[in-house]
């Protein structure tokens, strides 16, 4: 009775799994339509490669049975890595991108998707915010780390107003300003998290807690945005691309 049990709860779990593997699917490859073939090639590759070493020890049978679900593996893989790229692909050019991009940060940082200072486009609906200016702002063993993005001219006059107040709350701490975008010293939005993960530690776990926690009676910027803004709800989720 409890193996039945057992069996009827891991049916759910399993079938959620599968779920929401074909949702990344679905919405990676209206994106990135050669999904499908690369999921393919990776998984073929692994066959091919088992089979040539069941051949070489005398057991291709066995080596092609064990070689099946590798190559499902390498071929989630592969849609992992690729759903990756399709999602930063959706979000480019996007409003907003930046901060949606911050979401995808690991452990260690305090970021908020929500912008702390925005510039132009006030009152209008976030589709509509083509033309404004954005700054995010990331805390972690780096320091302050101020990501821009938006017209030059409102984008630098707001990296500077905030680098200010910065300086005046948390003197000392280093602060960093990158701008997202395609132009020369520019930074890719789906090149952003490694940009920052990459930056060289000067703060302990400590001080990065109590410079959040300074930085936090700044107060928050309530944008003419609503809460938990995502381009066309493109967000990137690592725990949905990996199946968790």
């Amino acid at each position: 009775m409890a193996r039945k049990d057992s069996q009827q709860s891991d049916t759910p779990a399993k079938q959620g799994r599968f779920a929401q593997i074909r949702q990344v699917y679905r919405a990676a490859y209206q994106v990135d339509r050669t999904i499908p073939w690369w999921m393919l090639l990776a998984a073929l590759g692994v066959v091919v490669v088992g089979v040539i070493i069941g051949l070489l020890l005398g057991h291709w049978v066995y080596a092609l049975i064990l070689s099946l679900p590798l190559a499902m593996l390498a071929a989630t893989l592969v849609l992992s890595r690729r759903a990756e790229r399709a999602a930063y692909r959706a979000l480019e050019g996007q409003p907003g991108a930046a901060g949606a991009a911050l979401g995808a940060l690991r452990r260690g940082w305090y970021a908020d998707q929500q912008p702390v200072a925005v510039d132009g486009a006030r009152g209008a609906r976030p589709e509509d915010m083509t033309g404004a200016a954005f700054v995010y702002r990331a805390v972690g063993r780096p320091g302050v780390v101020l990501i821009g993005e938006g017209p030059d001219a409102r984008r630098s006059k707001l990296l500077a107003s905030e680098r200010k107040k910065i300086e005046r709350v948390a003197p000392g701490v280093p602060v960093t300003l990158v701008v997202v975008g395609d132009g020369d010293g520019q930074v890719a939005v789906r090149k952003l998290t490694g940009k920052l993960t990459r930056m060289k530690a000067v703060l302990t776990k400590d001080e990065v807690s109590a410079v959040n926690k300074r930085l936090k009676s700044l107060g928050g910027l309530r944008p003419p945005i609503p809460a938990g803004m995502d381009p066309q709800r493109a967000r990137v989720d690592r725990k949905a691309m990996r199946g968790r």
